[in-house]
């Protein structure tokens, strides 16, 4: 790429960056050099994919001013060819939910699932997540290695969150299953034809899944969050069948699926900047620290949700026509070095930023203590009951997500450490 001068005026970019020459392989495993050179020298720019372009934007403040700009709509429904092109007629059923709506519908669907997800309700959860990380190592620490993808950081989130929608624990691996299909699009050697597919029919499942488990709720309810969520009513009353289906869709997708690509990002973070780690370990009070930092080192969600333009605007200096995909690379953001000093610097010790992880704006994570409170938890019990933990493989061998997944994160961590016996057990 050519460095152009900051354009002084709106004006449409002279050219469009074809996806191949971002989404590299060496992009899957270290995008930050890449998003480096476009917040230097194109921060905003159109990258051109098979399916369809989008405005990349790169830099912190253009990103924060793009986050809350209300004329960039999170309602695809009104994108008309541009949402088949995106996600596929398919879709709909399970995107009729806040994620993918505008005020003033998007404020009424948020007040009702916070009504009932509480902070207090989060906080009650807290010895149940204590509960789960200690069983899952019970299993791992006498063995002296394990694979943390599939034995810890998936299963750590999916029974936190099937705890709180009520999904029994038999139907964890269906549920499994069907994520995964979307999770690891792009691998597996399929086309991008028998991926969409794949996607199609994983997302019926999962949609049919959710419409028996809102069925069963509502005639026998519980103390869980879909229960709550049959019942939640505000002014404008409750939440129809398809907004309930479609939000329990939401938050176990959007409740365990960043939080689990987030554990083995930070612990890849951790083993390959072993200074950093003997000072935590050293000092695990400051595990909910560290987390905030390895949220804006090495975030699993690396970009926003799409967004489309409503009208002609401006970012950054360049036009953005009407109709157009805008996409917030957060990743990019919290790199800025106008957010902090060094920012490709793994420093636990940074202190707060006002990083963008989990997005800004009025689409701000509405599960945000539910992560930390996953987070600070496991990776505490993870460094406290695992000795020794070091990578089995060379890190360059690890294999991440491909630049296709809405996801950063591994589909594999095999780890190393010292054995030890699980209370009452042996090693």
């Amino acid at each position: 790429m050519t460095q152009t001068a900051p354009a002084t005026s709106a004006a449409p970019p002279d050219d469009v960056v074809p996806g191949q020459e971002v989404y590299t392989p060496e992009f899957r495993a270290d995008p930050y050099p890449v998003y480096a050179r476009l917040r230097a020298e194109r921060p905003v720019v159109k990258v051109r994919t098979p399916r369809f372009d989008s405005f990349l934007v790169t830099r912190y403040a253009d990103a924060r001013q793009a986050l809350s700009d209300p004329r960039l709509s999170k309602d695809l429904y009104r994108a008309g060819d541009t949402y088949l092109a995106v996600f596929g007629e398919k879709a709909r059923q399970i995107n009729t939910n806040m994620l993918n709506s505008d005020p003033p519908e998007h404020t009424r669907l948020r007040r009702l699932v916070t009504q009932a997800f509480t902070p207090k309700r989060i906080e009650a959860m807290r010895p149940r997540v204590e509960e789960i990380v200690a069983g899952l190592l019970d299993r791992m620490a006498p063995r002296g290695e394990c694979e943390f993808v599939d034995e810890f950081a998936l299963r750590l989130p999916l029974a936190v969150i099937g705890d709180l929608l009520g999904i029994p624990e038999a139907d964890h691996e269906e549920i499994l299953a069907g994520t995964q299909v979307i999770r690891t699009v792009g691998t597996g050697g399929r086309s991008p034809q028998e991926d969409r597919a794949a996607i199609g029919q994983a997302q019926e499942r999962l949609h049919a899944y959710f419409t028996g488990l809102v069925a069963a709720k509502r005639a026998q309810p519980g103390e869980d969050l879909v229960s709550a969520l049959i019942t939640a009513r505000d002014g404008d009353g409750r939440l129809s069948e398809a907004e309930l289906v479609s939000t329990c869709f939401l938050l176990l997708f959007a409740g365990y699926q960043t939080t689990s690509d987030f554990l083995g990002n930070a612990v890849v973070a951790l083993l390959t900047h072993p200074e950093e780690m003997a000072d935590l370990l050293a000092d695990l009070d400051r595990v909910p620290e560290a987390v905030e930092e390895l949220l804006r080192f090495d975030g699993s969600v690396p970009v926003s949700s799409f967004r489309f333009a409503t009208e002609d605007l401006e970012i950054g200096g360049v036009a953005i026509p009407a109709g157009s995909i805008v996409t917030v690379v957060l990743s990019a953001a919290d790199h800025d070095p106008e957010l902090t000093a060094e920012p490709d610097r793994l420093d636990l010790d940074r202190g707060p930023t006002q990083h963008l992880a989990f997005g800004h704006g009025v689409h701000y994570c509405l599960g945000t203590a539910l992560a930390r409170l996953e987070a600070t938890t496991a990776l505490r019990q993870v460094l406290l009951r695992l000795p020794d933990l070091r990578l089995d493989v060379p890190v360059e061998e690890l294999q991440w997500l491909p630049a296709a997944s809405a996801f950063r994160g591994l589909l594999a961590l095999p780890l190393r450490f010292t054995p030890t016996p699980a209370p009452g057990g042996t090693p």
